[in-house]
């Protein structure tokens, strides 16, 4: 490392299945009345809270062992050998008497390094320390938890709530402020828990209410927020309500809730009009009913399981103001809308004129901001700052309009993660961003990578693309298989996201990427969940290899992932782990300084105190491969391709580098650097 920057671093201390089940019997059965009795929120009527649901998830006799949400430990580790720790003092037992050794060396060695950090750099002030609660949104970090696949705390091979409840010191030493869970609602998880039965209630699946609440208490008192995912273009066709439109026929109350065609031609035999399923297939299901008679269609613009809400009934409106009030009153933070863009769908539903190409009426219709008006008054109601965030895949300057005034709070400005590791990309995006959001009273969320996504080493390594088909034109920015080469996508990676941490706006991390996972994409066909592998006849992977569960420690499958000793543990993990991942894990990544880990928590220590009030303005480098840009006294250089460059002495001292080397920054690197003795109103 350079003098400088030693220096500055001692000063800052279609699914398989047919759908013929969708028409209920005759006699319902006990479970099923049991079901509607004990979920009347699936109905839409606000209640207490209810019991797990016995119809889509028979319980068990077994039951999780309790969890503390104070419980001190940062990871878990089970034992087996590890390769990064010759000495074996890792593999010591942590589940007898509290915290262990092995913790106690990490909790001290992570949280002295912090204390070494003071709350004011050399210029750089301290924003958030004197910021009002009021504003936390504005430029938070939020870790995204797919539950399913982070932490395993009851050994049966799926992630759940009490796993999560057990790595909270573990999130917290991040540096973030908060968490963002994926759907954990009941549901038949035909799409990873985004087809919703009951919108008021936690799955027995991960744990029920009961570790819903040990987990946002724990949540809390790390000082955290916590947003649950919002799933409101559709729901699973188990939900109640598509159970009663099913049984009330064409033309009832119960139908109007969802979208419902009669057929064309004599017979109704074909679809009411040409759209296409984003997943693949058609965007069209027809029922059939007892007798063998044919039915109505209705519309589901993802899998047939999930049927789209129809929003023009005033029925929906209301069902989901009483989800929003109700996990408000609960104590949660705020959502993450999903298909924010897609609930209001064109009038009359006609034909588009390819039907393989985008779909323009149903993407981005004026209806949704007025559902999004209202939703904002039910969160501006609480005396409590709360957050909304929707996720739309719109260019910078469209997904200004979700965050004028009044509106949401958040959008996830998805055309950054989706560009090309080149700097001129990157700056176009980042530069229509800005001017964008001029008139806009909420802020971007940048994210370089999430569940729907191929993570973003994979993506910034790959060197060979494979042939792809595919109905989502998205996924062929976002989802390209082929060769990776992995060093590359870690350094891109590193350096875009050091780039992303100095935008103005919040920042969203997807589990898995602080330790510089690539992705799992040789999932064997057997195994693959997401229903884009059936739907697309097995022309499109999905989404599987995003989502494998995170490995914490050890050499071999689940990598820590279930917090059981080997004779506990039932099941194997959900979807397979690579032996691979042994080199990934969070135990071997902890203590090691030029980790990955140990990367993003120096970053996001230092983003702490970047001044959130600066704009960005842009700092020619006489070089079209890299890009720099200032805001207040932070510099941050990214050098996308060709030579290295060399940081000019008079811009500032380095504070944190992506490739953690000396001198001249080379292709594939960034860095930050701090202005001394420099105006705020000059140009270095």
């Amino acid at each position: 490392m350079n003098k400088p920057a030693q220096a500055a671093r001692r000063d800052l201390k279609p699914t398989r299945a047919t759908y013929e089940h969708l028409w209920p019997p005759k006699e319902p059965s006990d479970a099923l009345e049991a079901s509607a009795e004990t979920n009347p929120g699936s109905l839409g009527r606000k209640r207490p809270f209810c019991k797990d649901e016995t119809a889509l998830h028979p319980p068990t006799s077994w039951s999780p062992p309790p969890v503390l949400p104070q419980s001190p430990q940062i990871f878990a580790f089970t034992s087996g050998e590890n390769r990064a720790d010759p000495q074996g003092f890792r593999n010591r037992d942590t589940r007898t008497k509290g915290i262990t050794q092995t913790q106690t060396r990490s909790q001290k060695a992570y949280f002295n390094a912090m204390q070494q950090i003071p709350h004011r750099y050399k210029g750089m002030e301290r924003i958030d320390a004197g910021a009002p609660a009021a504003t936390w949104w504005r430029d938070c970090v939020i870790y995204q938890l797919y539950v399913k696949s982070f932490s395993d705390h009851d050994g049966d091979g799926v992630g759940d709530l009490d796993g999560i409840t057990a790595r909270l010191d573990y999130i917290a030493s991040l540096g973030v402020d908060g968490i963002w869970l994926s759907p954990c609602y009941p549901s038949p998880d035909h799409d990873g828990g985004y087809d919703v039965a009951d919108y008021l209630s936690i799955s027995s699946r991960y744990g029920g209410m009961e570790a819903f609440e040990r987990l946002l208490a724990g949540t809390h008192e790390r000082g955290l927020k916590l947003l649950m995912d919002l799933v409101p273009n559709h729901c699973s066709v188990d939900h109640s309500w598509f159970q009663e439109a099913i049984l009330a026929g064409a033309g009832s109350k119960e139908r109007e809730r969802f979208i419902f065609r009669d057929g064309l031609g004599a017979d109704g035999s074909s679809p009411p009009n040409n759209w296409r399923s984003t997943f693949g297939g058609p965007a069209w299901t027809r029922l059939t009913a007892p007798d063998g008679q044919a039915e109505q269609w209705y519309l589901h613009l993802f899998d047939a399981s999930q049927a789209d809400f129809n929003w023009d009934s005033s029925e929906v409106a209301e069902m989901f103001d009483d989800v929003l009030r109700t996990w408000f009153d609960r104590g949660i933070d705020g959502f993450r809308i999903d298909i924010a863009y897609g609930m209001v769908k064109y009038a009359g539903l006609p034909d588009v004129i390819d039907p393989e190409g985008e779909n323009p009426y149903i993407w981005n219709q004026p209806g949704v901001h007025e559902i999004f008006k209202r939703w904002r008054a039910i969160s501006d109601s609480y005396e409590r700052e709360l957050n909304l965030v929707g996720e739309a895949w719109l260019g910078p300057r469209a997904s200004a309009d979700y965050i004028r005034s009044g509106e949401l709070k958040q959008l996830f400005y998805f055309d950054l993660l989706a560009q090309p590791f080149e700097a001129g990309a990157f700056k176009k995006s980042i530069s229509e961003s800005q001017e964008g959001l001029v008139e806009v009273d909420g802020v971007p969320a940048w994210t370089l990578s999430n569940h729907d996504v191929f993570r973003s080493v994979t993506r910034y390594g790959l060197i060979g693309a494979e042939p792809m088909e595919t109905v989502d034109l998205n996924a062929l920015r976002v989802r390209a298989r082929g060769k990776v080469d992995v060093g590359l996508g870690i350094a891109r990676s590193k350096a875009a996201t050091l780039l992303m941490m100095a935008l103005p706006g919040s920042v969203y991390i997807y589990q898995g990427e602080e330790l510089g996972l690539p992705e799992v994409q040789d999932i064997p066909p057997n195994s693959r969940r997401d229903p884009i592998w059936e739907r697309s006849s097995h022309s499109e992977h999905g989404r599987d290899g995003s989502r494998v569960p995170i490995p914490w420690s050890g050499s071999t499958p689940s990598f820590g992932f279930s917090m059981v000793s080997p004779s506990q543990l039932r099941a194997e993990t959900w979807l397979p782990q690579p032996p691979w991942f042994d080199e990934f894990t969070v135990a071997g990544e902890e203590t090691n300084p030029g980790s990955v880990l140990s990367f993003y928590r120096e970053v996001l220590a230092l983003r702490r105190s970047v001044d959130k009030t600066e704009e960005l303005k842009w700092i020619d480098t006489e070089r079209e491969d890299v890009l720099a840009f200032r805001r207040g006294n932070l510099i941050s250089i990214t050098v996308f391709a060709g030579e290295p460059f060399a940081i000019p002495v008079k811009l500032g001292e380095v504070l944190v580098r992506s490739d953690q080397g000396d001198g001249a920054l080379p292709a594939s690197s960034g860095a930050w650097l701090l202005i001394q003795g420099l105006d705020r109103e000059e140009n270095p």
